[in-house]
């Protein structure tokens, strides 16, 4: 018994520290990125550099709380969506614009890696357009992001109990979720269609849904809504 507890604890720290080198790392290539754009003139490829950045930042966040759990398994959502919204309102400060965030992610809410990385860089992608396009000639804006549980009966939202990370963890059946992430800017034209678009973010986006056998709908009432159903 001593034996196993002591291999369990090595193993623990092994993870550990393998997702402590992988953020590491991470920050190390978003770095060298920041410093080739600060030696460039051209904006056009200071921006393709910067969505670069931000995608790499997506995926470190989640080695970050990858390492922060004891277990090393799952992703606390509602924390990393937190952060990952803050960082991007940060990065994209124009002039005076203001833009307020609201979110509603539901606690208790975990993914593994295989889940987690590529909803990251979807999130990362529909929230940076927003943040770039929905408010060209305004001070304020307000982008609204949901992440809820799907009810099995009719495809409704419904709140479920709070559940201890451990009770949330052994919960061996899949889930269906509702990832929502919408803005009351400009909108978009009526001819765009997602799923053509040459645009590399949008193409990545319809990638990793397909990834995470998911589906994307587009509403397009007083702004632009994404609304993204898949099973975890």
């Amino acid at each position: 018994r001593e034996a196993q507890e002591t291999l369990s604890k090595v193993e623990i720290a092994r993870k550990k520290e393998v997702h402590h080198r992988i953020k590491n790392n991470l920050q190390v290539i978003s770095s060298l990125l920041d410093l080739q754009a600060e030696n460039l003139g051209d904006e056009r490829i200071k921006e393709i550099l910067r969505e670069s950045q931000n995608r790499i930042m997506s995926i470190a966040l989640i080695h970050k709380e990858l390492y922060r759990d004891s277990e090393m398994n799952n992703v606390s959502f509602s924390t990393y969506l937190t952060e990952l919204a803050k960082n991007l309102l940060d990065t994209y400060k124009v002039g005076d614009s203001r833009v307020n965030l609201c979110m509603d992610i539901e606690e208790n809410i975990f993914f593994d890696a295989d889940t987690a990385v590529p909803l990251g860089i979807i999130i990362n992608e529909i929230f940076s357009n927003s943040l770039k396009y929905a408010f060209p000639n305004r001070k304020f804006g307000e982008i609204f992001v949901s992440l809820v549980r799907e009810k099995s009966n009719k495809g409704s939202k419904y709140k479920v109990k709070s559940l201890s990370k451990r009770e949330n963890k052994d919960l061996k059946r899949e889930s269906g979720f509702i990832l929502t992430i919408s803005d009351n800017g400009v909108g978009i034209p009526e001819t765009f269609d997602i799923e053509k678009s040459e645009s590399l973010g949008l193409q990545l986006i319809n990638v990793l849904i397909a990834q995470l056998n998911g589906k994307i709908s587009l509403k397009r009432n007083n702004g632009t809504e994404y609304i993204i159903e898949f099973t975890a």
